[in-house]
């Protein structure tokens, strides 16, 4: 048993969509979550300055208490998840990809068609496409960067016509060219556009990696004896950190909690150094 929280960090409040299933699958779980709103996107920015902001909120994590550090972040975790277990090897740090590209696999015929969207730099790493054919031999995989899909989320652009433009602007030579069938959202901004996108495209079967973190954290956490247990106790308070609390962010996590009993606080935090 360890009551101590798991740690959560991306690079904005896209990795918030992983919460609401740690939070109703592992309910004595707590959460410490810290987004890089003042710094997002990572998805185009150089490899090497992606692991310099990854290390700084790892180390922050790892000075908060955590027991684990989940990286809510497929950028962060096709750039540099060996690095950060290198560097903290005193606690579990799980990425988001494998159990992803595991669930894809899986779920895909075996000559299936699937398509990975993503940031430039998760695109460009070919981290997905690696961890599928660990999986599966026969599917015929294609991949596309979404650029603009983030900073549209950060700013609240989501139910509307232009997030609908966009999407078709991306998708629609994509997936009618390539025939896709099934469509892995490679960045946990992408689930907040899922409505839209199945909208847009009802015949998609979409894997969405926010949801598949959670069996890879509830594996670790029970296979290394990490598990919480409050046996009545009250729950901790969950503690989102950004480092600029934006309306949007707050605005999120307020959505994401509404109709449950967790407590959250919200903090701003700078970890850039002077």
């Amino acid at each position: 048993m360890d009551n101590r929280p798991i740690g959560f960090f991306d690079s904005g409040l896209g990795g918030l969509t992983c919460i609401p299933y740690v939070l109703d699958a592992l309910p004595d779980e707590s959460i410490v979550y810290f987004g890089d709103t003042a710094r997002t996107p990572y998805g185009s920015k150089a490899v090497s300055t992606i692991r310099g902001f990854a290390f700084e909120i790892a180390d922050f994590l790892v000075c908060s208490g955590v027991k684990m550090i989940a990286i809510a972040c497929n950028t962060v975790s096709a750039t540099c998840l060996d690095e950060l277990r290198t560097r903290h090897p005193e606690i579990p740090i799980l990425g988001i990809i494998t159990p992803a590209a595991r669930t894809a696999a899986l779920e895909l015929p075996a000559d299936g068609r699937i398509g990975i969207i993503g940031t430039k730099a998760t695109i460009t790493s070919g981290a997905y496409r690696k961890a599928i054919e660990q999986y599966t031999s026969g599917a015929e995989i294609f991949e596309t960067a979404c650029p603009a899909f983030v900073p549209l989320i950060e700013e609240g652009i989501i139910e509307n016509e232009i997030m609908d433009l966009t999407i078709r602007y991306y998708l629609d030579h994509f997936i009618s060219y390539n025939k896709i069938e099934t469509l892995v959202l490679g960045c946990t901004h992408y689930p907040l556009i899922r409505r839209n996108i199945t909208r847009v495209y009802p015949q998609l079967s979409i894997i969405d990696p926010s949801r598949e973190l959670l069996t890879s954290i509830r594996a670790e956490l029970a296979n290394r004896e990490l598990l919480a247990d409050l046996s009545g106790m009250t729950p901790p308070e969950n503690i989102f950190y950004a480092s600029d609390l934006s309306e949007n962010f707050v605005n999120m996590i307020s959505r994401i909690l509404a109709g449950s009993d967790a407590k959250a606080s919200f903090r701003t935090i700078s970890l850039e150094k002077k």
